[in-house]
């Protein structure tokens, strides 16, 4: 019994990955309040928040664009957010962020039928058009790019978070 306890032990111990080695492994479900927690697990750092949805024609040629953006730019947090309005539709969202480079980003997807409700939390005046993205500097200056983003504009965007004050 002893031994079994020290092999369990020793296991938990040295084999268990370190603490913050992990990918993320899952979507994160997208309900009331979850914007905020957003907000405030970001506060400070520059953040794109990527709205996106699976059956988003436009989003399916921007995601590998953005999957390469994250990589190349390790020091701004990636959040996508699938704002699809067909529901249940997690498995096909995995497989986009997998083959675009963004599961290892922050994924959400939109989880309370009253997608209305999500939206106005975010931006009362958004009326959920897909694609959309969110520039929040460290500062929470927002800047909000309705449509395809383009690549150059993200960049000069990163340049300027990191640019000598």
């Amino acid at each position: 019994m002893r031994r079994h306890l020290l092999a369990a032990i020793f296991f938990a111990v040295f084999l268990a990955p370190a603490p913050g080695s992990e990918k993320p492994s899952q979507l994160k479900p997208f309900v009331r309040g979850s914007w905020q927690e957003l907000l405030r697990s970001h506060a400070g750092r520059p953040t794109l928040v990527h709205f996106w949805g699976v059956t988003c024609g436009p989003c399916k040629v921007e995601l590998p664009l953005l999957g390469k953006f994250m990589k190349e730019h390790a020091n701004i947090d990636v959040v996508t957010i699938s704002a699809d309005l067909v529901p249940d539709l997690p498995g096909a969202t995995r497989g986009m962020l997998e083959k675009s480079g963004l599961w290892p980003a922050e994924n959400w997807i939109f989880s309370d039928g009253f997608v209305e409700r999500l939206r106005f939390e975010i931006d009362p005046a958004w009326q959920g058009d897909i694609p959309r993205t969110l520039l929040i500097a460290r500062d929470g200056t927002v800047t909000t790019i309705e449509g395809s983003a383009e690549i150059p504009d993200l960049e000069q965007w990163s340049a300027q978070q990191f640019a000598a004050k």
